[in-house]
């Protein structure tokens, strides 16, 4: 696919848009006053690959948090503020590497040329995030609703805040909790500006609803060639938002690593298949190998119909065979399957 050419921006030491690979967000659900908390949970995130991570700095002594936070991990940092345009300039001066703010919430224009002075100064890109309940009144009496056309329009207005003081390091996000709008709304924004979008389904709820709303949105977004990072929205554990991210990102060609494929079963299989797929899923955890496994329940979708798959497993009765690329190495004990699957794959 052909991605969307954007601007270029740097957010601590991870690029953002300009072909840049697309990167995976997420964000810390720890109170903003628990640092050491906040702190644990952003290690946790490291540690499952998310590349950027974002905070709420909702006063003046949660500020304290973007220290804490850039002695604890390596990824960029994001504050997450609204309406007080003092907590950005403190964060600025904190060493975060992105602001997230809506301009027209943060009071006059001085403020905004403020804020966007010292982000300028710092080299600091500003995140622009509009959603569905943030359209400006006038805007919304304008659509009657909070179209696509009037949370783009909301977005541009805000970047043209921005403008207007010769900030141009700008990532624009447009979530609607509504896929098709979400979907449309980003579709608009990238005929019109240039920015790097970030990619979003706001509000999408528990993580089995969140991962099929997300993966509807932010991957017919990504098929388009739109996006340039991305979070998937989830009401549960952020680590798990991060796992999402990064699986969205594999289907679509967009980031390496194991790629688990597996039949759903049906009245031939012979083998414990459901619970051989989620070993095999578990143990691939922090592989960084770029292939595609396949964990199939019989003879008939296992070497055959797996042929193109580079290492997998095929069920019998009570037995498994292993094969590459579709050839049969050799059969193995139904209890020995994940063992010598793994085996295989540390050889490759």
């Amino acid at each position: 696919m052909e991605r969307r050419k954007t601007r270029q921006v740097k957010a601590g030491s991870v690029l953002i848009g300009g072909g840049s690979p697309v990167t995976v967000q997420s964000m810390l659900n720890v109170s903003a006053h628990d640092f050491a908390g906040s702190a644990a949970q952003a290690k946790a995130l490291e540690k499952a690959g998310c590349d950027i991570i974002r905070a709420a700095v909702p006063d003046r002594e949660s500020v304290k948090l973007i220290e804490t936070l850039k002695q604890s991990v390596s990824v960029p940092i994001v504050a997450d503020i609204h309406f007080d345009y003092r907590i950005a300039l403190a964060c600025a001066d904190a060493g975060v590497d992105k602001i997230r703010i809506n301009p027209g919430n943060i009071g006059g224009e001085d403020r905004v040329k403020a804020v966007a002075d010292s982000c300028r100064a710092k080299n600091i890109p500003i995140r622009i995030g509009v959603n569905s309940g943030s359209v400006e009144k006038s805007i919304l009496a304008k659509y009657g609703a909070p179209t696509a056309e009037a949370l783009v329009e909301s977005a541009l207005f805000h970047a043209s805040l921005l403008e207007k003081y010769d900030f141009g390091d700008i990532v624009i996000s447009i979530k609607s909790s509504d896929v098709v709008t979400m979907i449309d709304a980003y579709r608009l924004a990238a005929e019109k500006c240039d920015y790097p979008l970030h990619l979003g389904v706001t509000e999408a709820g528990t993580h089995d609803v969140s991962l099929a709303k997300s993966a509807a949105g932010i991957g017919s977004l990504l098929y388009m060639g739109i996006g340039d990072t991305i979070r998937v929205s989830m009401t549960d554990d952020p680590v798990r938002e991060v796992a999402a991210g990064i699986d969205i990102l594999k289907a679509m060609n967009l980031r390496k690593g194991p790629r688990v494929v597996s039949c759903p079963t049906c009245g031939r299989t012979r083998i414990s298949l459901i619970d051989l797929a989620k070993e095999v899923e578990k143990r691939l955890e922090g592989c960084g190998k770029d292939i595609k496994v396949a964990v199939m329940g019989c003879a008939v979708n296992g070497p055959g119909e797996a042929r193109e798959a580079d290492i997998g497993i095929a069920g019998g009765d009570g037995e498994a065979l292993i094969f590459r690329k579709g050839e049969i190495l050799r059969k193995v004990p139904e209890r020995e399957a994940v063992e010598a699957l793994m085996k295989e794959i540390e050889s490759m």
